[in-house]
């Protein structure tokens, strides 16, 4: 019997994924909650993140199933550097904080860019995260303390790369132990030799992600990280859901063996098992 191209390895059990759209948003989904979690559960991922630009999904995580999570986008819609929405969050049972993405002035800049398509026709007001000589705004500073008060995991959204140095440099003095870049090496994010060799120095996580990988170019495929980056800091969010792109069922398979050749069974199993699993969980 043939093995489907789509099927996923033997060894891709009890798997996490951090960063998972779902419906109800703005933006056209595969499926509500409940459909996106079973798709995910059917690839072989027991721990997932919902994750939405619009808001927390901490409540609708929490009605999702056992080993779903959510968290809080900093947004417009929530008041950007807003600490009282982290600390409500943090109190519901959440365990991500999203630092702005549409929202983020790198990404309005970068709007145009083809990695950002999934996002044409959505756009929220302006948050900005760093001041004009590229210091970190002092609003910031309460949203990093409620973070590290309650050891949250803080993701960098859609902020430039330089701007993602800034603001995990202050939040690890602050006392944030997990930190994590979304889609690093999307061209919209300016990513640089010198700043990953800053992020690394501040035991940063990067993000392996799938969708990235769909809509970049080889240069810009998250698995490069495996060559370049260490693979103990790599952890799994695949930024899968949008309607117009592959659902799990035909995008995790082919993007695990992928994975597999790059790193070899056992590195890959850790990374989409016990490292992701651990930067989410205390």
């Amino acid at each position: 019997m043939t093995t489907p191209a789509t099927a996923v390895p033997e060894w891709a059990t009890g798997m996490a994924d951090l960063h998972v759209h779902a419906a109800p948003s703005l933006l056209p989904r595969h499926g509500d909650d409940a459909e996106t979690v079973a798709a995910e559960r059917r690839v072989g991922f027991d721990v997932v993140v919902l994750k939405s630009h619009e808001g927390s999904t901490v409540e609708r995580a929490a009605i999702a199933g056992d080993g779903v999570h959510g968290g809080v986008v900093l947004n417009s819609p929530v008041g950007g550097a807003n600490p009282d929405a982290v600390e409500v969050a943090a109190r519901l049972g959440g365990r991500v904080v999203w630092m702005p993405t549409v929202s983020a002035p790198n990404h309005k800049a970068g709007a145009s860019s083809p990695e950002l398509s999934v996002h044409r026709g959505f756009e929220l007001g302006a948050v900005a995260v760093t001041d004009p000589a590229g210091g970190l705004l002092p609003a910031w500073h309460d949203v990093l303390d409620v973070v590290a008060a309650h050891d949250l995991l803080l993701a960098s959204g859609h902020l430039a790369a330089t701007e993602t140095v800034t603001l995990f440099t202050e939040a690890r003095r602050r006392g944030v132990r997990r930190l994590l870049v979304n889609h690093p090496l999307m061209a919209f994010l300016h990513w640089t030799p010198e700043t990953s060799a800053a992020l690394r120095a501040l035991d940063v996580h990067l993000e392996l992600g799938i969708l990235p990988d769909l809509l970049g170019d080889a240069d810009h495929a998250s698995l490069g990280l495996t060559r370049t980056y260490p693979t103990s800091l790599l952890v799994f969010g695949g930024d899968l859901g949008h309607a117009d792109h592959p659902a799990p069922a035909t995008a995790v398979g082919p993007w695990l063996h992928d994975l597999q050749t790059r790193v070899g069974v056992d590195r890959a199993t850790a990374i989409m098992t016990t490292q992701t699993a651990g930067l989410l969980l205390p």
